[in-house]
Parts: structure tokens; C-alpha cells; sequence
């Protein structure tokens, strides 16, 4: 979708600014956005402050926060073949469902047994902490045929608050967090790559890795100024870190990488959240797989690969 294109569909929507619209979709510097970076070709970065955030977008009615619709295009996804990791709850499996429902040939890699109508196929028993797991993989998905896009989804997040002081520090469930978000993501893309006879990866295969704003160290000073949650933001740094790598790997072998932050969802894994829901935007998880489904879209080698990218806005999160 081109910026003339993108401008109309804002107009349409009642936008009152529909350049904004371009800027926070297509990821180019804002006039209204102060939080840029100077450069030729200047990044347009999103707000660190999740409150301020949302408030920014209904202040401008930005179509692109409020109304995903307007520019999904699920006909872009039909007859691809696509794998999803952790595709059975939350997220992961709302992506599942909006996938099946936009045509494509969804493959849900599971740990345990999954069914759902219209899913391609589903590979159980596969633990992305888990070398042999992968070969499973490896062998289940060879009957099939190789993937389009790695949607790699499979996340942990403990659920007590760490801190310091009071001696609240879970390093196992911290090193647990590391495992799945990050080196979950390496293994299933290493075992894809390098499976034997053949390579599980079509030509141009998207490589998306589903990360978070926590992550983002110079975000903590919005989000985090008085610290806590170790594991959970050390998990994701080192979800970006690799990721960034990874991305440098890639685009020598033609496949474009993106690290997506999904935005604030509705899901079990956020409901110890459930009193800031409102307060900071969060939404149902098939408005969220949208956002996402819509930066996957977007991606090619030559368009968003290597960025670290906020879907709620389009926008990119400082590293």
C-alpha cells in the first residue's frame, strides 16, 4: 500500500490530517510527532508513555490505532503458507484464527495437541527450549512443504512482580524467560534454515519475531523509572538483540526480518493488568492480530526488515 493510497483511505475514514496517517504508517517522519531522530530519511518514532500514546492517536482519530480495518488487507495473506508458534492461546491464537479466516495455510506448532477448523496442520509436542522438539518440527513440516512466513509467537512471562528489594528475584523463571522468547526464536528459525535434505523456507520467506516494548532499555525511563520485572525486560533486550542479528544474517539469503511489538492486548498473559486496560488502549487480541498481520504485510528486504516496530501505530521503538 502506497502513501497516495493510504492518504485516500484515511480521508475516507474522516481523518482530519491524513498525511498524519501516512507518517504512522508507513513509518516516515511526522510534523506532529516530536519524538523523531534526524537523518535523510528521518525515522518516525512512537510515544514511550503508553497513556500519552493512546491519548495522541484518538486526539488525531488516527485510523491506523482505532481502525485496523482500513488498511488490512487479508487478501495479501490468502494461499500463503504460514507457521505460528504458541498458536493455541492469546495472541497466538488469534492470529491463527485471522489467518485461517484470511485464506491462508495456517501450521500451528503447539506443545500440546490442537484443532481447529480450516488449520492446515498442527505439529505438537514441540517446545521451542527444546533441541529435539525442533527436529520434530523439522520432520512434520518436510511432509508438507516448506513455510512463506515464521510467525514466531511462543512467549513467557512470569506472573509475580521481581524486584530487588524484598528479595522477590526468580532466577530460574528469569533464565525461563530468555530461553522461550529468545532462543525459542533462534531455534525454530535455525532448524527451519539449516533442515536437511531440503531448506523449510520458501524464497523471500518473512521472518516475523513477536516481541515487546519491554525490550526497549531507553523506554524504561518512561515505563519502568523505578525498575522491576527483570526477567520479562531482560528476556525481550535479548529478543531485540538477537533479533537485530539475525536480520544482518538474513538479509544476505533474500529473507527480510521484523520485530513487532503486537501492542497492548487482552489476553491472560496481560490480565494481572486488567484495571489499565482502558486507561492504556489495550485491545481484544483480533484487533491486535491485525495490527500485526498488517506490519507482516509490510515487510520485504527493502521496506521494514531490521526495524523494531510498535503495531498499534506503525511506528518504531528506540532500541
Amino acid at each position: 500500500m502506497d502513501a497516495a493510497t493510504i492518504t485516500k483511505k484515511a480521508a475516507e475514514a474522516g481523518i482530519k490530517n491524513p498525511e498524519d496517517v501516512v507518517a504512522f504508517t508507513l513509518g516516515f517522519v511526522s510534523a506532529r510527532n516530536s519524538s523523531t531522530l534526524s537523518s535523510s530519511k528521518t525515522a518516525a518514532y512512537s510515544i514511550g508513555d503508553q497513556v500519552a500514546r493512546f491519548e495522541h492517536n484518538k486526539k488525531l482519530n488516527n485510523p491506523r490505532w482505532l481502525q485496523i480495518d482500513t488498511f488490512y488487507e487479508a487478501a495479501e495473506l490468502k494461499g500463503k503458507r504460514v507457521l505460528v508458534t504458541g498458536a493455541n492461546r492469546g495472541l497466538g491464537l488469534a492470529l491463527t484464527q485471522t489467518l485461517i479466516a484470511a485464506g491462508a495455510q495456517t501450521i500451528a506448532l503447539t506443545r500440546k495437541p490442537f484443532t481447529m477448523d480450516g488449520l492446515a496442520q498442527n505439529i505438537s509436542g514441540v517446545d521451542v527450549t527444546s533441541d529435539k522438539a525442533m527436529e520434530i518440527m523439522q520432520t512434520e513440516l518436510a511432509k508438507t512443504g516448506p513455510v512463506d512466513i515464521i510467525i514466531n509467537n511462543a512467549g513467557y512471562f512470569y506472573g509475580p512482580v521481581e524486584r530487588v528489594t524484598g528479595d522477590k528475584l526468580n532466577f530460574s523463571e528469569q533464565l525461563k524467560m530468555i530461553d522461550i522468547c529468545a532462543l525459542g526464536c533462534l531455534r525454530v528459525v535455525n532448524a527451519l534454515f539449516n533442515a536437511k535434505p531440503k531448506q523449510l523456507m520458501t524464497p523471500g520467506c518473512k521472518i516475523v519475531l513477536i516481541t515487546s516494548q519491554a525490550g526497549s532499555i531507553t523506554w524504561r525511563a518512561h515505563q519502568n523509572p523505578h525498575g522491576d520485572n527483570y526477567g520479562h525486560h531482560m528476556s525481550r533486550s535479548c529478543t531485540n538483540m538477537m533479533g537485530h542479528l539475525l536480520a544482518g544474517e538474513m538479509k544476505e539469503h533474500g529473507f527480510p526480518v521484523v520485530l513487532l511489538h503486537p501492542g497492548f492486548n487482552r489476553t491472560e498473559m496481560t490480565s494481572k493488568y486488567a484495571e489499565i486496560w482502558d486507561k492504556e488502549g489495550a485491545v481484544d487480541p483480533k484487533i491486535g492480530a491485525k495490527r500485526v498481520l498488517h506490519e507482516v504485510n509490510r515487510l520485504s528486504v527493502d521496506t521494514t526488515h531490521g526495524q523494531y516496530i510498535n503495531c498499534e501505530d506503525g511506528l518504531m521503538i528506540p532500541w
